[in-house]
């Protein structure tokens, strides 16, 4: 069998997680969401911008990703 250029996709079945958050949390994410709003031209849930902001946060968190390389191999 010949090798692909393309890898084998990894696992990309999303995973539920059920949160709380503070009013004042809720409130500056409905901001973010207006704000993105007015940006982008679109409206986009909450519920549907939070895994992005969270990916964007631990990308660029440098010493999350220094520590975690080791164990990622």
């Amino acid at each position: 069998m010949a090798d692909l250029k393309l890898a084998r996709l990894p696992d990309r079945t999303p995973i539920k997680l059920t949160i709380s958050v503070l009013p004042d949390l809720h409130q500056r994410l409905a901001d973010y969401a207006g704000l993105y709003a007015s940006t982008y031209g679109t409206d986009e849930p909450i519920a549907e911008l939070i895994p992005a902001m969270l990916s964007a946060f631990l990308d660029s968190d440098r010493e999350f990703a220094r520590r975690r390389k080791p164990a990622a191999r």
